[in-house]
């Protein structure tokens, strides 16, 4: 079972943003996507989940054809993302950011929700607990009624993370997760990611963070210019004379 990419192409124009990229995201694993700022990596994601059409080739979630999908679709079909560029609703708190991301599994109707019918009172408080659970996974249960706005770029990230992980996804794409988070804190995530590919998830990592990639990831592949020009083990792909041109050459990675 894994989420696959099949010569996934995407133009603006006369501008190739993404040329024929073929991919595989098995599930129980991470895999990494590495490469120079513009090399295409958000615009992959994107694409996977239906948020920018594709010029081009398809997008497989394991028996199904998600390459025109609607992104509402595509996270009940079991798939869930981050941004690059944080995106939550500051002035709520903490716990009601992460219950966002429990819709996908509501079964109660409104109406049961209006009266407060006991099923409905069940499934509200079950929803809760399990937002509270994933606080104390990621050390956060201290900030459950702290508005989302007031809290630190790293901690912020975390609440993405879990809103994220609250629509029980089989698959995660992480859009740079540990940027403006220390040491201590990118090495907790690691474990957590570990612990979710052990678990049977299938996880995207785009990351800056060449070290922590090589930590995690078991196959990582190279974009550059919206081609892959690398991909395999870390140890590997990373000695590949292209993706050495490609890092010297071109933006920091």
């Amino acid at each position: 079972m894994a989420l696959k990419l099949v010569n996934l192409s995407k133009r603006f124009g006369g501008v190739t943003a993404s040329a024929d990229v073929n991919m595989t995201v098995p599930r129980g694993t991470i895999t990494g996507l590495i490469g120079p700022n513009g090399a295409g990596k958000t615009t992959i994601i994107n694409m996977i989940t239906g948020m920018m059409d594709v010029s081009g080739g398809q997008i497989l979630l394991e028996d199904r054809d998600i390459t025109r999908a609607a992104p509402d679709d595509i996270c009940r079909a079991g798939l869930a993302r981050t941004f690059q560029n944080i995106r939550i609703l500051p002035e709520n708190s903490v716990l009601d950011n992460i219950l966002i991301g429990f819709h996908r599994h509501e079964h109660c109707s409104t109406l049961s929700a209006l009266f407060g019918l006991p099923a409905s009172r069940q499934e509200t408080q079950a929803i809760r607990d399990k937002a509270r659970s994933l606080l104390t996974q990621f050390g956060m249960s201290a900030y459950a009624d702290y508005p989302a706005g007031g809290l630190s770029y790293g901690h912020q990230r975390k609440v993405e993370m879990m809103r994220a992980l609250a629509s029980e996804p089989d698959y995660m794409l992480l859009d740079e997760p540990i940027a403006g988070m220390n040491d201590v804190e990118s090495d907790i995530l690691a474990e957590l990611f570990q612990h979710l590919a052990e678990a049977g998830k299938g996880i995207l990592l785009i990351e800056h963070n060449i070290r922590f990639v090589s930590k995690l990831c078991e196959k990582i592949y190279v974009l550059d210019g919206g081609r892959l020009i690398a991909e395999g083990p870390p140890a590997q792909a990373l000695r590949d004379p292209a993706v050495i041109a490609a890092y010297i050459g071109g933006s920091d990675a």
